[in-house]
């Protein structure tokens, strides 16, 4: 009997222990998904935001908005400081970039300068920059900027919708119905993973442009980024 309790009480021990490992590797797992990629990726990103920046100086002049790098920045108060590169396509290996990218499928996103349509964006929410972690803080009126080469875009937001399936590709239309829009203009549409931490659903962000601003040789921001 006693053998028998000893061999118990051991395989208890190695279990207790592979079970505190389990735990351990686990949550150095979790640190690794929401710390340290954001790490790696703001660092990737803030290279590739400074080379766009470098171009644009290198050529002050009117220019194409695409560039190899990046097409400009967005900048959007309410979810927090700072600036979010946009690139071109939103896979997994833009994303994780620690940039936002604008959709070319499954419905192919307009370009801020055209003169109507859509320019639909994705970014992370949790981990890879999360860089729309803090979308659910946008209200209605709330600026939404992009900057280009050569001209400011001043969006304002009029219509979120919390939660949608992943495969609710309408809200990436020209005329974003879902919102509540019924005829052709300048919408912004912003898109993440909802709830934080489950990529199960998806938030959205509709605005409209309400101006655009000729960039100076200063780079004055728009009033609402002062």
């Amino acid at each position: 009997m006693a053998r028998a309790r000893n061999r118990i009480a051991g395989i208890i021990s190695v279990f207790g222990e592979l079970l505190i490992t389990a735990g351990l590797v686990l949550g150095l797992f979790v640190v690794y998904s929401l710390w340290w990629t954001n790490v790696l990726a703001d660092r990737a990103a803030g290279k590739e935001g400074d080379q766009v920046r470098e171009h644009w100086a290198a050529d002050p002049g009117p220019g194409a908005l695409d560039t190899k790098d990046g097409i400009g920045f967005l900048h959007v108060p309410a979810m927090g400081d700072g600036e979010v590169l946009v690139k071109k396509g939103t896979d997994s290996e833009i994303l994780n970039g620690g940039v936002a990218g604008y959709y070319t499928a499954p419905v192919k996103s307009a370009l801020p300068q055209d003169k109507q349509g859509n320019f639909t964006l994705a970014a992370h929410r949790d981990g890879h920059g999360a860089k729309f972690h803090n979308i659910h803080k946008l209200k209605t009126g709330d600026a939404i900027v992009f900057e280009s080469k050569d001209t400011w875009y001043v969006y304002k937001v009029y219509k979120t919708l919390p939660e949608t399936t992943k495969y609710d590709v309408d809200v990436l239309q020209p005329v974003p119905k879902e919102s509540g829009k019924a005829k052709p203009g300048r919408y912004i549409t912003l898109t993440t993973c909802t709830p934080m931490y489950t990529s199960d659903y998806r938030f959205i962000v509709w605005g409209e442009l309400a101006r655009t601003e000729k960039v100076d040789a200063q780079r004055t921001p728009p009033a609402e980024l002062r």
